[in-house]
């Protein structure tokens, strides 16, 4: 016999909708102005330095006093403790984190909606604001939680782990409030009748939660991509159950503890954000994306799952943030050092385990012209190679940008690379003094001819990490059909392309516009390729195999949360 479940009764709370209105209630205005008006803005500080003298020291000795222990958390239905985490700098973190019985978890969850469904949008956004600044004051712990999770160097894994992500859920939360307010709470209506009485109603409009929400987090960036999601479903009034990949549970751990706080002191349901990490093999993400419970999925990470979740999880409305490959379209340029340092740092960062790293380079088998003269197709890829090793040469450096491969799939298509055509640039080992047992490599640029079928399994397909493919091509026409048919069959997270000649502009941006592709045109200086800024560009297009979604838009967040209207007799 099923027994009834009820939200744990929360205690009073500490801090009133009214305060919490008046301390964030700014910030979400300006987020709101500045998602109308896409001009650079954010509320967190990029540099390490702005948080305090002592925030560096405090962070490192926070997240220490974390490894070896259990992670409490005081929700209901834990039935055992899992955890396998290891740094892809060495050192085990030993963390241990609750294990759930689902059937106990997902009902306490569904038991908290009411209170928070009642809440309204600009109480959930405040709260959701709350939670963000709490996080921002711990950036320095976050962020060594990240860079032992996903193996970005310290600097990435502070400003993507950290200021970029909390950008990316502050975003998610204008977003969620925008659309939820575009309808009025309450309306009058009056119908005239001619000579008798107007038929007149009062009409209500509230913004309904669908149900739980599941984020299935992703090993090379659990913030940045968990946090649109997650604060998208909060801040439209859905409880979040949080699965992190196994390797990097920790950055959403701490998030899901904050979380837990935040709302236990505003007067709500812990139980609204939840944590659930899956054992050895368990696959526990299968199993909770069919539950009917769960009714809105986010999900970043491989094209075969995120395909099994689209084709099996018909229950819940599923935002998947997979595989694509990215084009470079190289035909002219006024500015050939510039190009070649941009997309040298664009192949280095992260030893290009992002998403939005090139990974197709099109150049013309006749070359390109520039403003250092006519250059050839060997010229390019040379200097390129020689750009990529000039950028990398001084080891530091090299560790500052490369930070540590994040698992030996990776390693092992670096090394795998070398068969597919003829390298050009060679992958290096680099020793990190600080972390002796990482693995830090260089990337590898192949040489492939375009006009040959066998090249194209290597260059149709996604080869994540630090491999790219320089694919001569018979002309520029050539490189936007080619760019146009990767994106259409494969997708593309971004595309890029360096060109003199408004035509050959014209036939890039037509293809983008038409396979749907995010690009950028002639990035030569401190912007690159495969870096977004929240509240101006979007990450992704929601409309080509790589993605479904975008983030973010008003798609991301308006299906979250239906209006139900109800009328009543004037």
């Amino acid at each position: 016999m099923a027994t009834e479940v009820t939200a744990a009764q929360p205690t009073p709370p500490q801090l009133t909708a009214a305060q919490l209105l008046d301390t964030h209630r700014p910030t979400l205005d300006q987020a709101l102005e500045a998602i109308r008006t896409r001009a650079y803005w954010s509320p967190h500080p990029e540099h390490p330095k702005a948080y305090g003298e002592s925030a560096a020291p405090d962070g490192l000795a926070a997240f220490e006093a974390l490894r070896g222990r259990r992670f409490a958390l005081d929700q209901p239905g834990t039935d055992d403790w899992a955890g396998e985490e290891v740094s892809p700098y060495g050192p085990e973190l030993g963390i241990t984190y609750p294990h759930p019985d689902v059937d106990v978890l997902l009902p306490a969850m569904r038991a908290a909606i009411p209170a928070w469904r009642d809440a309204g949008p600009e109480t959930r956004a405040a709260v959701c604001l709350e939670i963000l600044a709490r996080i921002s004051a711990r950036t320095h712990e976050f962020a060594q939680a990240v860079m032992h999770t996903s193996g970005q160097a310290f600097m990435m894994a502070f400003q993507a782990g950290g200021p970029h992500a909390q950008d990316r859920g502050l975003e998610a939360v204008a977003y969620a409030y925008a659309e939820q307010v575009r309808t009025p709470g309450q309306a009058p209506w009056s119908k005239p009748q001619g000579k008798r009485d107007p038929l007149e109603l009062t009409k209500s409009f509230t913004a309904v939660p669908r149900g739980v929400a599941l984020l299935i987090g992703c090993n090379t960036f659990p913030t940045w991509n968990g946090y649109p999601g997650l604060f998208a479903s909060l801040a439209t009034g859905n409880p979040v159950l949080v699965k992190p990949h196994p390797r990097a549970v920790l950055p959403l751990a701490l998030t899901v503890r904050v979380a837990r706080e935040v709302l236990t002191e505003a007067g709500f349901p812990a139980d609204l954000v939840c944590l659930a990490v899956d054992k050895p093999g368990e696959g526990l993400a299968k199993t909770l994306a069919v539950r009917p419970e769960v009714r809105i999925i986010d999900y970043t990470g491989s094209t075969a799952f995120g395909d099994w979740l689209e084709t099996h999880a018909r229950q819940a409305q599923v935002y998947t943030e997979k595989a694509g490959v990215n084009t470079v379209v190289i035909d002219s340029t006024d500015d050939y050092k510039g190009m070649l340092s941009n997309l040298a740092f664009s192949l280095s960062l992260y030893s290009g385990q992002m998403c939005t790293t090139p990974q197709n380079l099109l150049i013309p088998r006749d070359g390109i012209t520039t403003d250092a003269g006519p250059k050839s197709y060997d010229e390019v890829v040379s200097d390129l190679a020689g750009a990529v090793s000039g950028l990398l040469g001084d080891d530091v450096r090299a560790n500052a940008l490369l930070g540590a491969i994040v698992n030996p799939q990776v390693k092992e298509r670096i090394d795998a690379a070398a068969g597919l055509g003829e390298v050009a640039l060679a992958s290096r080992e680099v020793a990190n003094p600080e972390f002796p047992e990482a693995t830090v490599r260089t990337p590898v640029i192949v040489k492939l001819d375009g006009a040959k079928p066998d090249a194209e399994a290597a260059y149709l397909s996604e080869c994540f990490g630090p491999v790219s493919f320089a694919v001569a091509v018979d002309s520029a026409a050539g490189a936007v059909e080619l760019l146009r048919r990767t994106v259409r069959d494969k997708g593309a997270m971004t595309v890029g392309a360096y060109t003199t000649d408004p035509e050959v502009e014209r036939l890039v941006e037509d293809a983008c516009l038409e396979e749907c592709a995010q690009l950028s045109l002639n990035l030569t200086g401190g912007v690159y390729v495969n870096q977004t800024a929240a509240f101006s560009d979007f990450h992704g297009s929601g409309g080509n195999p790589a993605a479904n979604a975008a983030l973010c838009d008003g798609a991301f967040v308006a299906n979250r949360f239906r209006t139900v209207e109800v009328r009543r007799p004037a």
